[in-house]
């Protein structure tokens, strides 16, 4: 997979879960767990148009590719 096609595939899937995150009827833990993929998800692209951006790869310290 190419990184075009990772971040497009992260844009789809934080579209479609902000979509999910605006319907109406969601319970509070269901949410919150569609608010936190959200964030995970962008924290995700973030890293990946840095890294892009820089020309080259993001070192992560340990345990940190845990937290996106």
């Amino acid at each position: 997979m190419t990184e075009a096609d990772h971040l497009a595939e992260l844009s789809r899937r934080l579209t479609e879960t902000a979509e999910r995150l605006g319907q109406d009827g969601l319970d509070g833990d269901e949410a919150r767990n569609l608010a936190t993929t959200c964030a995970e998800l962008a924290a995700e692209a973030a890293v990946e148009l840095d890294r892009l951006a820089r020309g080259g790869t993001v070192d992560l310290a340990p345990g940190q590719e845990e937290l996106l």
